[in-house]
């Protein structure tokens, strides 16, 4: 089955991919966002789920952080790791080149 990307829209910390599958016009919508809560520590946990279809498929555990600052360098973090395999919509260094 042939996948391509439709569409990539960053909305704060929630990323929408929508994908276009197959000859059957069929939309799949997958999702990946970055989840805060307490620990039982009372630390504040980090981690970076993926949806699809309305159910999560997979979650990555960043870490917990005591403090802002450390919050903060989580949060980043998991950013890169959504990031991570993404192609940009526009590949904006062909107009960097002097023609």
């Amino acid at each position: 089955m042939l996948s391509q990307t439709y569409a990539n829209i960053k909305i704060s910390n929630i990323v929408i991919i929508c994908t276009l599958v197959g000859k059957s016009g069929k939309i799949d919508v997958d999702m990946a966002f970055i989840r805060k809560f307490k620990t039982g520590s009372g630390a504040t946990g980090v981690q970076v789920c993926w949806k699809q279809n309305g159910e999560v498929v997979k979650t990555v555990h960043v870490g917990s952080a005591n403090s802002d600052i450390g919050l903060e360098k989580l949060l980043k973090k998991a950013q890169k790791i959504m990031d991570e395999g993404k192609r940009p919509l526009f590949d904006l260094r062909d107009f960097d080149k002097k023609s």
